[in-house]
């Protein structure tokens, strides 16, 4: 509950720093002065555009690597083998993402996705007594996905943000699928005002696995840039919330946490007298951050973050033949067995084409 907490506190400070910040307002630009530079007819109908001036450029194509330091993971006893520490040295892997508008118009915007993200747990040995740590040792968890996200303005200050996903999450091998029965299904629906050329925010409600399990959750959007243009907040809370300070507008600084989780299947039995057809690992993290963006020619950006990795969740939950469930926040279904995760440090660095 403590964790909730924390990012509840940190949202609601995002969320109000805009007043903290208004005595510090100096001269800007006049920007309304080319809002109709788009439109040749001054009856044609205007649509809130899907950005606030300030934002971080969109990125279109992402490459990148994630590294986590040396942590401890104390796993539970199951399958009448005992309770067992795996030291791990590293935990890495690379990511790989897309995601391309294929329809933009005024009144409305389409974007189509993917993603892959592998995950390799580096250890002090290949060979365990506990049976889960000898699976996590020996696999890379792997999640292939496919996405979409839908801005459809209804006017200059109302609109509506819709964003799905599927994605392919476990242990299997690249060369062998699992069966897509098991994909994981996340949606969100906002709707929102944007208030003026610096301000859009939203309310919404979403289906997520960033805890790890299955969850129904409100959200907030809030994107908001200081008339300097030197300080904004980009926030999707409760996945992520960032502040920004734009040093120039080809390098930008941002501090705050992300979500990230989803469940994996257990599938890799080769290693283990054991099945893991209907186990599946609840793997979720906070990562409280800085992050450095930099623009190194035309529309080539690369980021460098930093920062602290707290386990959420990595429990291990039984899906039969992959009906999911939804525990709720005082749900009593036990887990198959739990486990604790140490907290490291980690570094992550990556390389976009960003958006016009």
């Amino acid at each position: 509950m403590s964790k909730l907490v924390l990012l509840f506190t940190f949202n609601i400070l995002l969320l109000v720093a805009p007043s903290f910040l208004k005595a510090q307002e100096t001269e800007e630009d006049d920007f309304s002065q080319y809002d109709d530079l788009d439109f040749a007819d001054e009856a044609a109908k205007r649509y809130a555009t899907s950005k606030v001036i300030g934002l971080s450029p969109q990125k279109l194509i992402l490459m990148g690597y994630d590294a986590q330091g040396p942590y401890k993971i104390q796993s539970g006893a199951v399958n009448n083998t005992p309770a067992e520490t795996m030291n791990t040295t590293l935990t890495h892997g690379f990511q790989l993402a897309a995601n391309i508008p294929v329809y933009s118009r005024n009144s409305l915007i389409v974007q189509l996705g993917f993603n892959y993200q592998g995950t390799t747990f580096a250890s002090t040995k290949s060979t365990y007594e506990n049976d889960f740590n000898q699976v996590l040792a020996n696999a890379t968890h792997h999640t292939l996905g496919l996405n979409t996200t839908i801005f459809k303005p209804f006017n200059e200050k109302n609109f509506l943000i819709f964003q799905g996903s599927m994605d392919l999450n476990g242990d299997y091998e690249l060369t062998k699928l699992q069966n897509p029965k098991y994909l994981k299904y996340s949606a969100a629906a906002i709707y929102g005002w944007k208030s003026s050329d610096r301000l859009m925010w939203g309310i919404g409600f979403a289906q997520t696995y960033r805890a790890g399990e299955l969850n129904y959750i409100p959200i907030v959007l809030y994107n908001w840039t200081h008339p300097s243009l030197k300080w904004g907040a980009e926030v999707l809370a409760p996945a992520r919330a960032h502040l920004r300070y734009t040093i120039n507008p080809r390098n930008m600084l941002f501090f705050g946490y992300e979500l990230q989780g989803q469940s994996y299947r257990l599938n890799n039995g080769n290693n283990v007298n054991w099945n893991f057809d209907n186990l599946e690992l609840r793997r979720g993290e906070i990562r409280v951050r800085a992050i450095y963006e930099r623009q190194v020619v035309g529309f080539i950006w690369l980021g460098v973050q930093a920062g602290y990795r707290i386990g959420y969740s990595f429990n291990v939950d039984h899906v039969a033949d992959g009906k999911d469930f939804f525990r709720g926040s005082f749900g009593d279904d036990p887990y198959a067995f739990e486990n604790k995760i140490g907290n490291p440090l980690y570094f992550n660095f990556t390389i976009s084409l960003v958006s016009p």
